[in-house]
């Protein structure tokens, strides 16, 4: 029991891109999709209070490069798979869509990443 309340905090401490790698590992050698699991947690409480339904699908806004605005560019071109010159776009268009109607971890997740190179983020 002790080793299970080892890894649970093992877990709470991990950082962003620790979360990102496992989320990779399990989704590549497991088949496990976390987002799924996800959802279905979002989704298991709001099914039990029946007052107000929970946002399921969030939007991903860059509100701004801020200092760093190469690092910015490099990153929503990593994030989105966009080439050069669109994720520059995107970042020169702020306010902009990053990602749209994703999970709320998968959207906390990019705007961490995008707040650590210096953007202005935020979830819509």
């Amino acid at each position: 029991m002790a080793d299970l309340k080892d890894f649970a905090e093992q877990l709470v401490n991990l950082t962003v891109k620790e979360v990102n790698e496992l989320a990779t590992i399990l989704k590549d050698e497991y088949g496990i999709e976390p987002a799924a699991a996800a959802a279905v947690a979002v989704a298991g409480p709001a099914a039990g209070g029946g007052e107000e339904e929970a946002q399921t699908e969030f939007d991903v806004i860059l509100k701004a490069a801020g200092g760093s605005k190469l690092a910015v560019v490099k990153l929503v071109k990593e994030l989105t798979g966009l080439g050069l010159k669109e994720a520059k776009g995107l970042v020169d268009d702020a306010p902009s869509a990053i990602k749209e109607a994703i999970t709320k971890d998968e959207a906390e997740a990019l705007k961490a990443s995008l707040e650590e190179a210096g953007a202005e983020v935020e979830l819509k």
